[in-house]
């Protein structure tokens, strides 16, 4: 009998341990929260400066409410973005309701790592192209909305953005023909 009620025990701790372990790797992912129907922007309304793309009309656009996990080496997509008035950014940045020079080296963060802005005014490190930069965080790259005047009629952010102004990209050493995309990794500073 002890055998029996040993092994039951044995057979629901590594049950338990099991669903710990898929629930971990669970959390540890960002699945899609849903979609988003692209608009045709107003004549004139969608700046495609720094290669932006416009909304196309009709298509559907995956949106995220989260992000993958931060560590100490997070991997990320770095964009081009200008936060200075009338240029692809669309409005003011989040944290501050300002618009910002592209003097200084600033970012915006995807919907989850931006967490609902408990990441403003703190400064990340961003590891790319054999260099290193600090920067500060000044802005939501928003993955849940898109293809509005808020948004400059451009589509939802991806899920894993840090969305670079131009000082940033100098600053990593990368020529200016190259800047648009680049896989870097970051972590808070």
């Amino acid at each position: 009998m002890k055998k029996q009620v040993f092994s039951c025990a044995l057979f629901l701790l590594c049950l338990i341990f099991l669903g710990t372990a898929t629930l971990g790797v669970e959390a540890g992912t960002c699945k899609p929260s849903g979609n988003l129907r692209g608009k045709k922007p107003p004549p004139g309304q969608c700046n495609q400066d720094n290669d932006s793309d416009c909304c196309v009309e009709g298509k559907l656009y995956t949106t995220y409410k989260c992000s993958p996990p931060v560590s100490s080496h997070t991997k990320a997509t770095l964009t081009l973005n200008c936060f200075e008035e009338n240029c692809d950014g669309g409005a003011p940045s989040e944290c501050d309701s300002l618009y910002h020079s592209d003097n200084e080296p600033i970012v915006a963060l995807s919907t989850g790592w931006y967490n609902k802005g408990s990441r403003c005014s703190n400064y990340i490190n961003i590891q790319g192209n054999g260099r290193t930069v600090k920067a500060k965080v000044v802005d939501e790259c928003d993955s849940t909305m898109g293809c509005d005047a808020d948004h400059d009629y451009q589509p939802p952010c991806p899920y894993n953005i840090v969305d670079a102004s131009k000082t940033v990209w100098k600053a990593l050493g990368v020529p200016e023909s190259d800047w648009g995309q680049m896989v870097i990794y970051w972590s808070d500073a």
